[in-house]
């Protein structure tokens, strides 16, 4: 299989990478890519010439990453051209891009998910707002690369949030106001070709920038997998949550085809969902496609050659952690062009925000690089990527200490 994946971040580099451990995988591309990723794969500049490329170089498979081009329509555009794709249609991954979508979606077909009410209007923001208890949860109605969510404390500053919003993040689309979930988070990720599916093993994300969750929310400072405490739910999620969805969605005459994200709270009450995403999550994509012991290349035909029946997904009995190391500022203005000290790297390194500056790897973006650690159990896994951190120059990058320490329990 000849293969083309979109995006330019470490996720992109973690699939470009499982791509590559599969021997049916004769070449790979990403585009744009960075740097980092052009050590490893060949990177191309594309813009507008994707299915010129695709037909030049005979690719079986266009990979899309990241969301924003799903939301502009390119997998319809490439499946009317004949080129097979590994995403959703756009009508689908509004389960992403419209979280208003996603939320009445749930609340008709009975979906656990936290109590919300839409605010379209700084006038009528408020009045709504009140009716929630403190902490409230603000999310932004559309994409906002993963930080469009805020935790408000107070009534005066959820108002503020939600004015700013409106104003800068999502425009007219409008705010959710949620009831504040209680709990501890936790991901799983769905392999379906609209009809069947495969779940994956949990991960765990870690958003705030500083060390015991707290700080802004970023895109993902470190990730985690497997997580042992979430399987004795994985067939309530399944049964409650995934298959309800997947079935509204074919009655909605848009069948979800590809990776489907389940942003979930376990709660009290059981398993309740947070978010949705269209495709694989960053960094969990760093730390889940490491242990994946499947010919990846397979897992994906099986998506676009609607035979995930047949699907069977095997994992390494393995534990990873993925610690994420961000330009200082991240996630607002912050430092670019920062020395890259990595080649002599013991751990797996997946690139993001990277150049190349007087033939040297330097910072481009707000999250940087993820240190990638692989061993036989966590607190193993933590020990060898804390250890490569300190072994490397570090000045002007910032990153957690506490990656996989969350004690997850209802207490």
């Amino acid at each position: 299989m000849r293969v083309l994946i979109l995006g330019s971040g470490g996720r992109e580099h973690a699939i470009a990478d499982a791509f590559g451990r599969s021997a049916n995988c004769e070449a790979i591309f990403v585009s744009p890519g960075n740097a980092g990723i052009a050590l490893d794969f060949e990177c191309v500049e594309l813009q507008d010439r994707i299915v010129e490329f695709c037909r030049s170089q005979a690719i079986d498979m266009v990979f899309i990453g990241p969301e924003q081009p799903i939301e502009a329509g390119l997998s319809d555009f490439l499946r009317d051209k004949g080129i097979k794709v590994f995403a959703p249609s756009r009508a689908a991954a509004r389960l992403e891009t419209s979280k208003a979508f996603a939320k009445e979606l749930m609340i008709r077909h009975s979906v656990p998910t936290s109590r919300y009410q839409m605010i379209h209007s700084s006038e009528e923001a408020a009045s709504v707002l009140r009716k929630f208890p403190l902490p409230v949860v603000l999310k932004a109605d559309g994409l906002a690369a993963g930080k469009g969510v805020v935790i408000a404390h107070s009534y005066e500053e959820a108002t503020k949030i939600c004015q700013d919003m409106l104003q800068q993040v999502c425009g007219a689309k409008g705010v959710l106001a949620e009831e504040f979930l209680k709990g501890w988070e936790v991901s799983l990720f769905a392999i379906t070709d609209g009809r069947d599916y495969q779940t994956t093993l949990f991960a765990q994300d870690h958003k705030q920038l500083y060390d015991n969750d707290r700080g802004p929310n970023t895109g993902g400072m470190g990730a985690f997998c497997p997580v042992w405490e979430a399987e004795p739910y994985r067939k309530q999620i399944e049964r409650d949550i995934l298959e309800p969805v997947l079935s509204a969605m074919r009655e909605q005459g848009c069948p979800y085809t590809g990776v489907l994200y389940l942003g979930l709270m376990i709660t009290r009450e059981g398993p309740k969902v947070i978010e949705f995403n269209c495709r694989f999550g960053d960094p969990e994509t760093q730390v889940l496609l490491p242990l994946l012991r499947s010919d990846f290349v397979e897992v994906c035909k099986a998506v676009t050659d609607q035979e995930v029946a047949k699907l069977k997904l095997e994992w390494e009995e393995n534990s990873c952690v993925a610690v994420v190391l961000a330009a200082e500022g991240y996630p607002g203005p912050y430092q670019k062009g920062i020395r890259l000290d990595t080649e002599k790297a013991l751990t797996k390194v997946y690139y993001a925000g990277v150049s190349r500056q007087d033939n040297r790897l330097v910072s481009s973006g707000g999250r940087v690089l993820s240190i990638v650690g692989k061993a036989t159990d966590l607190q193993s896994a933590r020990e060898l990527v804390y250890r490569q951190i300190s072994s490397m120059a570090h000045n002007g990058l910032i990153y957690r200490q506490d990656i996989g320490l969350r004690k997850n329990t209802l207490e």
